[in-house]
């Protein structure tokens, strides 16, 4: 059966974020399985997430049936007035891409929500079903990361646009079973996927399949290594500073990433006087994957909030893959997951340095290479069921 498919991803190759590798990994395995006739319009952006790294793309990749179109937009900042205006134009230039096209099922993957409501309102325009991938509870996040005032105003607007989306779906998938008991509460009547975030093929190529020796750390200092967003969300500044403090003559802390309070990290490890932690701009995979080798300890964080009490981070998963001890301040969901799923990982309440100390002494500081998590979250094999279902929805709405 010769499908046409749109797929609508704020993010997609070659830029450096989970939703980019989650959404470039599905239309891998859509065009693996699909017949040579099937034509798939990807409508995405130019890399955009960090202003300190930059990838080369073109506007219009045309290849073996497969469209993508990348939007270029405005200068913009993490804050949301400067988040609006960028989607404002992606919206706009998405609509103007779809406007002759006709589609056997829209496919649209969401962390902040207006991705999921422009997959909706296309899809109603098109008359075709619609698959959305939720990546993020964002209704459940602006009444923690925004001020209260700022939060009860515009909250109830985007509560009815989240109601508007999720009830024109044909099916939807939650990244994070975390967010289960929100969507099944709110909406019972819809039928649920949970295709999780997973491990990229770079990274179990990468997998160490032997044990290496355990380290003499007396004269050398353990390197902990953070990779990822500095945003609000991961809370870095209200973590970092005092744990290293902490740690000071232990522990030295390498942090790889970029985000909207970065500058309110440096600040923050500047006033305490901190002298162990070192930041770096983002990097490539290949790059990333030697900084992790090269580490002792990887580490992740989340803000104390109650939204990310329900999310899965995709960083968990390249982590495991790597078989390097894993110190997380987490809570919820993620904190049983990584306790039920990840060997050798110590988990701390967020923002608390002294519960972080402490249980660090539980890591073995070695590397073990975790091959049941590794067959188990391959992503390929996650993407390549997820596309079959979607692909079975698409066929449902020809028959």
């Amino acid at each position: 059966m010769i499908l046409n498919i749109l797929v609508l991803s704020f993010y997609f190759e070659p830029a450096l974020c989970a939703g980019s590798f989650r959404t470039t990994s599905i239309v891998k395995e859509l065009e693996a399985i699909l017949p040579a006739e099937t034509h798939i319009d990807v409508v995405t952006t130019l890399p955009n997430r960090y202003k300190t790294f930059s990838a080369d793309a073109p506007n219009i990749d045309q290849k073996h049936g497969k469209n993508v179109y990348r939007i270029a937009l405005p200068p913009h900042q993490s804050g949301m007035l400067d988040q609006s205006k960028a989607f404002l134009v992606f919206s706009r230039e998405a609509l103007n891409h779809v406007a002759q096209g006709e589609y056997d099922l829209v496919f649209a993957t969401s962390s902040r929500l207006m991705t999921a409501v422009l997959g909706a309102w296309i899809a109603g325009r098109k008359q075709a079903p619609l698959y959305l991938d939720i990546r993020d509870i964002f209704v459940d996040t602006i009444k923690d990361v925004l001020p209260q005032k700022v939060s009860l105003i515009i909250r109830p607007f985007f509560s009815i646009l989240e109601k508007w989306a999720i009830q024109k779906a044909s099916r939807i998938n939650l990244v994070s079973e975390g967010f289960a008991g929100y969507f099944q509460s709110r909406y019972p009547t819809k039928d649920y996927s949970y295709f999780s975030n997973g491990i990229d093929e770079e990274f179990i190529r990468a997998n160490i399949h032997t044990d290496e020796p355990v380290k003499e750390f007396v004269n050398n200092t353990i390197t902990v290594l953070y990779a990822g967003n500095i945003g609000e969300g991961q809370g870095l500044h209200a973590i970092l500073p005092a744990l290293a403090k902490r740690m000071v003559g232990r522990l030295h802390f390498k942090v790889i990433g970029d985000g909207g309070r970065k500058e309110a990290l440096i600040k923050a490890l500047e006033d305490e006087g901190v002298t162990n932690v070192d930041l770096y701009k983002p990097v490539k995979r290949d790059e990333l994957i030697k900084a992790y080798r090269g580490a002792d300890v990887l580490f992740l964080h989340l803000n104390d909030y109650d939204a990310f009490k329900k999310v899965l981070p995709s960083k968990l998963f390249e982590y495991a893959a790597m078989g390097k001890p894993i110190w997380a301040g987490i809570a919820g969901y993620p904190a049983e997951f990584v306790s039920s799923e990840i060997t050798n990982s110590a988990v701390f309440p967020p923002c608390n340095s002294e519960q972080a100390v402490h249980v660090f002494e539980n890591l073995n500081l070695k590397t073990v290479p975790r091959h049941n998590f590794v067959k188990k979250y391959a992503r390929q094999n996650i993407a390549k069921n997820m596309a079959r279902e979607i692909i079975n929805i698409a066929e449902g709405n020809l028959s």
